[in-house]
């Protein structure tokens, strides 16, 4: 078992009060908050080796260098990847996911190719294979979920198709909470010989991930979430497809040779890293995945799913509480139907805005809205909801405090 206030310690934000109040924490979803131990490894780097990368034969840059490849044999390590040659440095899951819809796309998608979504993916697995289909006549087919909030692996397989040439999907629901069968979607689309993408923002804090294991040809996560910086990420892609796709942005790094009549391209991966990289945020990633590592990815899925149990348990006590999707998950999405509104045409609900602005005012941080997820929130019939996302650090006593929040706003309607 975790010791969660031991824990808690190396997350000095959590000791602080808002409104006078102490801060309960549970909007992990959106980003996570840092181990003092990535600040102190970030900032050791800019005051004493702070130099630009790949570029320099003076001291500082060699040990920036260094510093960077050994944050990609981090990540490697996490994922499960063959060789740091898959592993792409980005600004976070977006680009990742941009990046294969601009180069892949381009190398092996055309007018009247299909790529196969879900309902329950973020605007960022989204947005980008829409604008593919703007610049090349692809299309988009969704695959419906059931009214539980699970992926409906029927209607999956039937969307697949002879033209079919990607599958992007979440292994995790940002709303719901879902874990999606992944290696099972892997194993059909690739028996349609189908390459698959997977969107791993909210899977990578809570489970363990193995690419190899999994066999995704793509996978794609962002270092907030996972107790690292903003602004990195990473692009997991088999070294095959990253060596058949070209460049997602020239400059910088990513070249070979140049001249006005010819450029050449870097090897893999810096081949998709033009410009000067975030290295210090490379730095901070890889002591992020050290200290998840140090406590243990398995220790940490277990206790994540014992709190969300805990959590579903008290908060399904409330009366009036709607929650969407499967349980338990350290993802808690829900609505407040309050008696005093009943009749109206949205039965009753508390708007999502109003109960998290008075969560807040009593020291619970939660998310509200459509959580980039409105075509989601179009299939639940709702406008958006109050999402709890729960952390390593987040606590029994933490979810009470949020569940004695919830009836004492309740009361105010």
């Amino acid at each position: 078992m975790l010791d969660i206030q031991r824990i808690r310690t190396d997350f000095p934000i959590l000791g602080r009060e808002v409104y006078g109040r102490p801060l309960v924490y549970l909007d992990n979803a959106a980003t996570t908050q840092k181990p003092r131990c990535v600040v102190d490894a970030m900032t050791d780097e800019y005051l004493n080796v702070n130099a630009n990368v790949h570029r320099g034969v003076h001291y500082l840059s060699q040990q920036a260098t260094d510093l960077m490849e050994q944050a990609r044999e981090t990540v490697r390590r996490f994922i499960g990847a063959r060789s740091t040659a898959e592993v792409v440095f980005t600004r976070g899951t977006t680009e990742s996911i941009n990046l294969v819809a601009s180069s892949f796309g381009q190398a092996f998608l055309g007018e009247g190719d299909e790529v196969v979504i879900t309902e329950m993916e973020h605007h960022s697995n989204i947005v980008p294979w829409q604008l593919l289909r703007e610049r090349t006549g692809i299309k988009i087919k969704v695959c419906p979920i059931t009214d539980e909030g699970r992926l409906d692996l029927e209607a999956f397989v039937r969307l697949l198709s002879s033209h079919t040439r990607l599958v992007s999907v979440t292994a995790v629901s940002n709303v719901l909470g879902t874990v999606n069968p992944i290696k099972e979607i892997i194993a059909i689309a690739h028996a349609h010989d189908v390459p698959v993408l997977i969107d791993a923002a909210q899977a990578a804090p809570h489970m363990p991930i193995n690419v190899q294991e999994l066999d995704c040809d793509f996978l794609a996560l962002s270092g907030h979430k996972v107790y690292g910086p903003t602004g990195i990420g990473v692009l997991y892609g088999k070294e095959a497809l990253l060596e058949q796709m070209p460049p997602y942005m020239g400059g910088g790094e990513m070249i070979g040779k140049v001249s006005f009549e010819h450029t050449t391209w870097n090897e893999l991966p810096y081949k998709f890293e033009a410009g000067t990289p975030d290295y210090v945020a490379a730095t901070g990633l890889a002591r992020a995945l050290d200290y998840v590592t140090s406590i243990g990815i398995d220790e940490i899925e277990a206790y994540e799913h014992q709190l969300g149990t805990y959590a579903y348990e008290q908060l399904m006590q409330i009366e009036g509480m709607n929650i969407y999707g499967p349980a338990p998950s350290p993802v808690v999405s829900f609505n407040i139907v309050s008696p005093s509104l009943q009749g109206r045409a949205d039965g009753g609900l508390i708007h999502h805005l109003d109960l998290g602005t008075l969560l807040d005012r009593l020291g619970i941080a939660v998310r509200t809205g459509h959580h980039c997820a409105e075509p989601l929130m179009h299939r639940l019939g709702i406008e958006g909801t109050v999402r709890a996302s729960f952390a390593l650090y987040n606590s029994r006593e933490e979810v009470d405090s949020l569940c004695d929040a919830i009836r004492r706003v309740a009361t105010m309607f």
